[in-house]
């Protein structure tokens, strides 16, 4: 791998965590960040995203590609992949183009996780194949990026080019994306076995030389999209999209250790928006909830928020995707939130309920929440590989949980498990959680969970505004969502949220302090030092 300046950008990143003080594990505040401290790039060219050399302080270490995922560890991906492919395979993956909302004005880049997952590539308009030969051993990775232009470059800033997409990425051949029709087909000819999924529908885009590749190609005797190129091809064609979910479903250490850093990041922030309800500067607007969280998100860490929150005050609860964020929050009345931030592609995924009342929780919105947490923290306890269970089969256990809670509450005498399902909790218990959200579509909810999976646990009750159920409780929306680590047994699972407050004691405390009392949790992190 290129490594220019890597010793002078080590060092620098040693000074940079000795001397930046304002990060997570201080609480000394300095006023400015000294011009001494920005790296002398010595690299004879610079790169579009960011790297040791020219970000130290997102990336401290060298040999890092990304927070927390070394170029080693991208490497080995590909090769775990390569082993589960016959001989003489090319993988074909596709990354995303930039989408644009109108005009010139463009989205939020977010690149294919299938994609990013195996090169750790994170600009747009590229491609990548993996070709294995006769051996397992035999092995390259083939990239399509775009050259550099200097008059691209004016406006839309460096990009890594086909000198980077080798040096940083290790690539053992990099063409330009312009040449992706001819040089794709000839892997695709000497190849046997072509592994690949159609994903052309999302790669909806301006034009480019990539984008051309998925509607006309002006190169004479080259197929017309990639669509073209693999049904011509005469190859055996499989589908790749679910040899590497399999792969993603387990979680290397190195992926929980960011995911760790995600939660933990936004389990503070959300601990110090329950604690400004009794502030004495609380919030008033769902709408100013939501943006204070994706504020502490990024001021802690994060790279952005991972989803659109739901923010929702007293009855907007009952919405299980409330995201409209646009009511008052009004005194008295329960705050339901699911949030949290997203870290070198890896997302959090939290969700909490508190009393919008420095005196607390009312006796009823109490009895629903303590019910909740309750099914919560059994559930938790049922993600570990002895028990043989499957994310379904701890759904079934959470809908039988909270009936049980519930019929020890007044006016819930009679309540069947069928009607809980229908009408109380009408979502699931969770899902896989990693680069996306929602991870591994595809992954069975029957399939037993092993260790390394990262599942969300999420049990919620909803009470209805309807004579059916006890007026005490309707309009009362309550949901407590953790992030976990399955384990080999009960002592290996891991709480990766377990510092967002959910005890009623403790999120009492919080709100009545009005702040959140660890040292240097105000502070804003600026070495990502995973």
């Amino acid at each position: 791998m290129f490594r220019v300046s890597s010793r002078r950008c080590s060092s620098l990143a040693a000074h940079l965590r000795r001397s930046l003080s304002r990060s997570i594990h201080s609480s000394v505040r300095t006023n400015y960040i000294d011009i001494s401290t920005r790296p002398e790039i010595e690299l004879p060219y610079l790169t579009g995203q960011p790297t040791h050399e020219t970000r130290p302080h997102y990336l401290p270490m060298p040999g890092y590609l990304t927070p927390g995922i070394s170029a080693e560890e991208y490497y080995e991906r590909r090769c775990v992949l390569a082993a589960r492919l016959p001989p003489n395979s090319v993988a074909i993956l596709v990354g995303n183009t930039v989408t644009f909302s109108s005009g010139s004005v463009f989205h939020d880049f977010q690149q294919d996780n299938d994609f990013y997952y195996m090169t750790g590539w994170l600009e747009p308009n590229s491609a990548a194949a993996i070709v294995k030969g006769a051996t397992d051993d035999d092995v390259s990775l083939h990239m399509f990026v775009p050259a550099k232009d200097p008059s691209v470059q004016i406006w839309e800033g460096e990009r890594s080019g086909l000198e980077g997409a080798m040096d940083f990425f290790n690539a053992d051949v990099a063409e330009d994306i312009s040449k992706v029709g001819v040089e794709l087909q000839k892997l695709v000819e000497s190849s046997e076995y072509v592994f690949w999924d159609d994903k052309s529908r999302s790669k909806v885009g301006n034009s480019s030389a990539f984008q051309s590749f998925f509607s006309l190609q002006s190169v004479t005797r080259t197929p017309k999209t990639i669509q073209d190129l693999v049904k011509s091809s005469g190859k055996t064609v499989r589908s790749l999209s679910s040899l590497i979910s399999e792969q993603r479903e387990v979680k290397s250490d190195s992926e929980i250790e960011v995911m760790h850093a995600a939660a933990s990041i936004s389990s503070r922030g959300i601990n110090k928006a329950m604690a400004t309800v009794g502030s004495d500067s609380p919030l008033y607007t769902e709408k100013a909830l939501a943006q204070y969280l994706e504020y502490q998100f990024v001021h802690g860490g994060c790279d952005k928020q991972a989803y659109i929150p739901v923010v929702a005050s007293g009855k907007n609860a009952l919405t299980i995707h409330y995201t409209r964020n646009d009511d008052l929050l009004y005194r008295d009345e329960t705050v339901f939130v699911d949030a949290g931030g997203k870290l070198g592609g890896y997302c959090a995924d939290i969700s909490r309920t508190w009393p919008n009342s420095p005196k607390g929780f009312s006796e009823a919105q109490r009895d629903i929440y303590e019910a909740v947490l309750a099914v919560n923290k059994k559930c938790i306890e049922l993600c570990h590989s002895q028990l043989g269970y499957s994310l379904h089969d701890i759904h079934e256990r959470s809908v039988k949980y909270i009936g049980e809670e519930l019929r020890n509450l007044t006016g819930f005498d009679g309540l069947t498990d069928s009607n809980v399902a229908r009408f109380l909790y009408p979502h699931y218990i969770g899902h896989h959680l990693g680069l996306d959200l929602h991870d591994i579509p595809g992954a069975s909810r029957f399939k037993k969970l092993v260790p390394g999976n990262v599942i969300t646990i999420e049990p919620g009750v909803y009470v209805p505004i309807d004579e059916k159920w006890p007026k005490w409780y309707r309009g009362i929306g309550v949901r407590v969502e953790d992030d976990i680590v399955v384990g080999s047994d009960s002592v290996e699972i891991l709480n990766l949220t377990s510092g967002c407050v959910k005890e009623v004691k403790d999120i009492e405390s919080l709100i009545q302090a009005g702040k959140v009392t660890t040292p240097g949790v105000y502070d804003e992190l600026v070495v990502l030092d995973i």
